[in-house]
């Protein structure tokens, strides 16, 4: 069964770049899904879809987050990773990984604070 989990630090200061992986087990990254995403959900507020890389390195992003989303992937560690740039305390969420068959990450904690 595919798994998927999140990781990367939990706590970030603003102005800095937040960078998670996720790591895909159970399956392959070019094989198992098309839609590799990221989506947040910041405290007491629904889920936001940031972004996504497909087969063939093709990426997607939320224009709400004006440019400062970067998706990659390296297929040799079975991972994507997720990059956020100048971040501010509204980019504290718990921020999940996931496929487009279903499968999600347990999520990670994010928090951005001095």
């Amino acid at each position: 069964q595919v798994q998927l989990q999140e990781s990367g630090p939990g706590l970030v200061k603003p102005s800095q770049t937040l960078s998670l992986t996720c790591t895909v087990s159970g399956g392959s990254i070019t094989t198992n899904s098309y839609y590799w995403s990221w989506i947040r959900q910041p405290p007491g507020k629904g889920l936001e879809w940031m972004g996504a890389i497909a087969n063939g390195d093709r990426t997607y992003y939320n224009p709400s987050l004006r440019g400062r989303t970067s998706i990659s992937r390296d297929t040799s560690k079975n991972q994507f990773t997720l990059q956020l740039s100048s971040v501010t305390p509204e980019d504290t969420a718990v921020y999940y990984c996931a496929d487009d068959l279903g499968h999600w990450g347990q999520g990670t904690q994010v928090t951005v604070s001095s």
